[in-house]
């Protein structure tokens, strides 16, 4: 298919897992792809990979998430996509009882305070054009409570909902759609590192979903790419789960 044909895409955390996915599926959909990440390595790779731009981020500095914008719209005359995906999990964002103010303040920064940063700057983009789409990379954590906990990860994954919402409301008269898509555990390099160092958590958690595995990145991207395209020109300000079935189960099957 060729949803996004010559529409230009900015996917922040493009350089590995569901932003690289992303940004593979974009480009074979025919979207000009601006690859933007704090990695110069692998964020060079794959947009070479992809025949995209590369832009170097930090999203948690506003100065950085402004250029990064004014050159996807210099380069290619427009913004029509804005994959907000960029996050961490780190080690040190475990449970309240021990999650430190340093460790917390750093993951609402990357997770939350970069989503506000990006919308804050595309939004003017897709104003002036009359139309564009917004997806904000939150989690099935946002929606649903875990006795194995990232405190932080999870607050951010909240915020990074309810402001989706919010946005998707406000905007939606002038073209601009605005979702949180909602991914279950995904098979990541961040994932598979956390995991590693703890199988017996991996498999405390991969018990609960219906399906009976972690999600692939490619599975992700398809639907950021469907989000992305006018098939889903009704839907915004919605919470778009993708998560194996593990939102909604009480008991999963043996």
């Amino acid at each position: 298919m060729q949803r996004l044909q010559d529409r230009v895409a900015v996917i922040t955390g493009a350089g590995s897992g569901i932003g690289l996915a992303t940004a593979r599926r974009f480009a074979e959909e025919g979207a000009k792809v601006v690859v933007a990440d704090l990695d110069e390595t692998a964020g060079a790779k794959a947009a070479d990979e992809v025949g995209g731009l590369f832009v170097r981020v930090d999203v948690a500095n506003e100065d950085d998430v402004a250029r990064m914008y004014r050159t996807a719209s210099e380069e290619f005359g427009s913004v029509d996509i804005a994959f907000n995906n960029a996050g961490i999990s780190p080690p040190d964002d475990d449970s309240i009882l021990e999650t430190g103010i340093d460790a917390w303040r750093r993951v609402q920064e990357v997770n939350l305070t970069s989503v506000y940063l990006c919308c804050k700057h595309v939004i003017p983009y897709m104003r002036r054009q009359g139309k564009g789409s917004i997806i904000n990379t939150a989690s099935f954590v946002a929606v649903m409570g875990s006795a194995t906990s990232q405190i932080s990860y999870t607050a951010s994954k909240g915020g990074v909902l309810a402001m989706s919402r919010e946005l998707g409301v406000q905007f939606a008269r002038e073209g601009i759609r605005v979702n949180a898509l909602c991914p279950g555990p995904v098979d990541t390099p961040l994932l598979r590192e956390l995991f590693a160092k703890d199988p017996e958590r991996a498999q405390r958690r991969l018990v609960h979903v219906p399906i009976g595995r972690f999600a692939r990145a490619e599975e992700i991207a398809a639907a950021v790419a469907f989000l992305a395209s006018d098939d889903a020109s009704f839907i915004t300000a919605s919470e778009f789960l993708v998560d194996g079935g593990i939102s909604g189960a009480y008991v999963t099957p043996l």
